[in-house]
């Protein structure tokens, strides 16, 4: 992180500290409902200096630039359309969250200081940073918009159309019933009564004495032919069941279910002097303290308060205390990559040696020789004794990590694999890592990276991509064993040997 600017804060104005508390918690409340774009419009305040001042940090880089010293006004007004469009993506998504009360009445609150006129607008690289004044938002007028009068004289000529409507209807109704019960439809009715009902009456008779000699002819001779066809059924079936029972076919098909598909002939094994390697790049830096029970949302609280910004003060040291307790209770993203490391390695074919390259300090990753299948016992205690440091110098060395497990592999006459364990990037140096990925992807196009991305911020995807690999996000234990049998399935190490 750099930092912009810093303003002269007075840590007896009451009013201030409440304010800067109330930022932080939004912030730690909006980062995992925004994209990285759109949140970078609101950088990280911090106390320095003894509490003289705010620093304000962005993880933009770049020279920040005051808006207003802008002298090209095409350039300008993009940032200030870019700036209207990640504060109306802002304002969009806090519509499509559900909100406690409490909640609500917060954002309220902050949404007219984040479009204030007071607040200083810094750009870098063309991407707008909103410092906050924490002063009384200054927003533009609305444009006041006169009354218009004349539509209420038409409403009153639509209600005279409408009773002359109701008139107009009035009148039909009355002329139908007119119609309908005039003395004029009443004379013809008695007429053709009397002439029709005689000569039906006769007819009857006729037709039922007609209907009676079909009745009298039954077809008694074909039921008795019907136990003729018994003989002959029965002398029939009695051959067509000896040639069935062949129990000998299906005892030979047994021994060839046993081995799967894709297992591996022992010749094969044999037959390669020069197999595949695997190099398993493990995280174990303290955010792998982290339990997989909680949702996102508050994982991303934690690590805003623990790792960047401090806990705000009106927690409590009890609160704070109550609060690490419940972020890092069991099951954790360690102990549950350690439990599906040691279950995969099991799974994994005995022609292939695994190293080990782990996460714990800063500047460099630590390193082990590659485990055989006959030592795979010593491999899997060396992840199970792992356990992170809590020093100054513990952090994610995963450009080290990365660059190190590349070195150990060939990569060009065979395929190599690296499976990445982790949380997140690299918080040990400030380098591009999909630069380095690049250059090893040239240097050793059979050299394969898969990730299990337990934080699933998709930081370090182009690792992946950009040598054949792919990406698998684990947020939970059920998910931890999923995804790390797909990315190692991906790898084809996992192939059984055929008996």
């Amino acid at each position: 992180m750099q930092r912009i600017t810093r303003i002269v804060l007075d840590d007896n104005d009451v009013n201030k500290i409440s304010l800067l508390d109330q930022y932080n918690f939004l912030l730690s409340f909006l980062k995992p409902h925004l994209t990285e774009r759109t949140f970078s419009i609101l950088p990280i305040p911090k106390l320095i200096e003894n509490n003289q001042y705010v620093g304000w940090y962005t993880h933009l880089e770049g020279q920040p630039v005051l808006l207003e010293s802008l002298t090209d006004e095409v350039r300008k007004k993009q940032v200030e359309e870019t700036l209207k469009t990640r504060i109306n993506d802002i304002e969009m998504t806090i519509n499509s969250i559900p909100l406690t009360d409490e909640q609500q009445k917060l954002i309220t609150s902050w949404l007219p200081r984040i479009k204030s006129l007071g607040n200083q607008i810094y750009v870098i690289n063309d991407d707008p940073v909103i410092v906050n004044s924490f002063e009384a938002p200054v927003l533009p007028k609305p444009a006041v918009v006169p009354p218009v009068t004349p539509q209420r004289a038409l409403w009153r000529w639509w209600h005279f159309l409408l009773l002359a409507l109701l008139l107009i209807g009035l009148l039909s109704l009355l002329g139908l019933l007119w119609y309908f019960f005039s003395p004029y439809g009443k004379e013809k009715e008695p007429e053709p009564l009397p002439e029709v009902i005689q000569p039906i009456e006769d007819k009857k008779p006729e037709i039922v004495q007609k209907i009676e000699p079909p009745q009298e002819q039954k077809v008694e001779p074909v039921v008795r032919e019907e136990p003729k066809v018994e003989p002959d059924v029965v002398t029939v079936t009695e051959p067509k069941i000896e040639p069935k029972p062949v129990p000998a076919p299906k005892e030979e098909a047994k021994p060839q279910v046993k081995n799967p598909p894709n297992c591996i002939p022992q010749q094969e094994i044999i037959n390669n002097p020069n197999p595949s390697k695997m190099v398993l790049v493990f995280d174990n830096s303290l955010s792998m303290n982290v339990t997989l029970a909680e949702p996102p949302s508050e994982i991303e609280k934690y690590n805003y308060y623990h790792f960047e910004v401090g806990y705000p003060s009106y927690m409590s040291s009890k609160d704070i205390t109550a609060f690490e307790k419940r972020m890092t209770r069991l099951p954790t993203r360690l102990t549950s990559s350690k439990k599906v490391a040691l279950s995969s390695i099991d799974k994994i074919q005995q022609n292939i040696d695994i190293s080990l390259v782990t996460l714990s300090t800063c500047p460099v990753a630590d390193t082990t020789p590659f485990f055989n299948y006959a030592n795979r016992g010593n491999l899997k205690r060396k992840i199970n004794a792992l356990t992170p440091t809590n020093s100054a110098n513990s952090g994610t060395a995963l450009y080290s990590g990365i660059e190190k497990a590349s070195k150990m592999l060939d990569g060009v006459n065979r395929d190599d694999y690296i499976l990445v364990i982790s949380d997140g990037e690299d918080t040990c140096v400030n380098k591009n890592i999909c630069t380095l990925v690049n250059y090893i992807a040239k240097q050793k196009p059979k050299l394969k990276i898969n990730i299990v991305d337990i934080a699933g911020e998709h930081k370090i995807d182009c690792v992946a991509n950009m040598t054949g690999g792919k990406v698998y996000i684990a947020q939970s234990p059920n998910d931890m064993i999923k995804q790390m049998n797909k990315a190692v399935s991906d790898m084809k190490l996992n192939r059984p040997v055929c008996k």
